[in-house]
């Protein structure tokens, strides 16, 4: 995928969520967009999964402008995990497998380990047919998040988005993801949107926003070495952690 001179407004008038916005997205990459709130991650999902189109420029997917593809098999091709899982009232393999209707059992549990969540599901009373409440509100956080990741991954998308989808979670459990993600990378495009930098250390490639614009990009270990945005955000966080 490539973003060509993407800007994009929510209303008329209005300034700009985003602002010339230019990179690549290299088919098999890892690829971590990072930036304070407020600087374009959000609306930067929103148009990779054509919610909105840009007001000017365009998104590439190999050579066609997505506006000319088809959304529902764009749909198809895409799966997105945030850091607030929409989760109805039922039990949580039916929560999963609402990514895949029609899934098998084995298919649920096998996503389930693959997001890490299989360890807090056998503990609860009725295992995956543990009813999750409304919205999910019997679940903490971070289980909510890794039962939303399960069910992106239980499609098998050929991009796989990641809008926070870990802040929830204990450094032991996002180790897990972490270890996930490197068994995806080369089949699957995976962009990982994150404000919290520990996620997103082993990505080939950084792109980060400030108010809307790409103010740095490069591999995490260029960045470091720049003294710029990204290395002070990193130092904000990362105290005590290894690059």
């Amino acid at each position: 995928m490539e973003l060509k001179n993407v800007t994009f407004a929510y209303d008329e008038g209005s300034i700009a969520a985003l602002a010339d916005v230019s990179f690549e997205i290299p088919a098999g990459s890892v690829t971590a967009v990072v930036g304070t709130s407020g600087a374009g991650k959000s609306t930067l999902v929103n148009l990779l999964c054509r919610f909105y189109d840009p007001t000017v420029g365009a998104i590439i997917v190999d050579g066609v402008d997505l506006r000319e593809l088809d959304v529902r098999d764009w749909h198809n091709r895409i799966s997105v995990a945030g850091q607030d899982a929409e989760l109805m009232t039922g039990t949580i393999a039916e929560n999963i497998s609402y990514g895949k209707p029609g899934a098998s059992e084995d298919e649920v549990r096998i996503a389930a380990a693959l997001a890490n969540a299989t360890e807090f599901i056998v503990e609860l009373p009725d295992q995956f047919e543990t009813r999750v409440g409304t919205r999910g509100l019997r679940l903490s956080g971070g289980q909510r998040q890794r039962i939303g990741l399960a069910r992106a991954l239980l499609c098998k998308p050929s991009i796989l988005v990641l809008d926070e989808a870990t802040n929830a979670l204990d450094s032991l459990s996002e180790t897990a993801v972490q270890q996930t993600l490197e068994q995806l990378r080369g089949g699957t495009t995976i962009v990982i949107i994150a404000h919290r930098l520990s996620t997103i250390r082993d990505a080939d490639y950084v792109v980060v926003l400030e108010n809307g614009q790409v103010v740095e990009r490069g591999r995490p270990e260029e960045l470091f070495s720049t003294n710029g945005v990204f290395s002070k955000l990193y130092e904000l966080q990362s105290v005590g952690l290894p690059r």
